[in-house]
């Protein structure tokens, strides 16, 4: 998840702000979590990994059988 569109409940403004110590905590703690390889990706972009491999593996599997 991306803390662009989360609203703290301490202070009632955006995560990405950092305005309160709260939303810098959490601002730092999502930073972090989001240093995985397929962190940039979006969800379509997933997907159309996802239907890339398929049809390769298909592919594949149809020369050599």
């Amino acid at each position: 998840m991306t803390y662009d569109r989360l609203v703290c409940a301490n202070c009632a403004a955006p995560v990405s702000e950092g305005r309160c110590p709260v939303c810098r905590a959490n601002r730092e703690r999502l930073q972090q979590e989001g240093e995985g390889p397929f962190a940039a990706l979006t969800p379509a972009a997933l997907l159309t990994l996802l239907v890339l491999l398929i049809a390769a593996v298909a592919f594949l599997a149809t020369r050599t059988a």
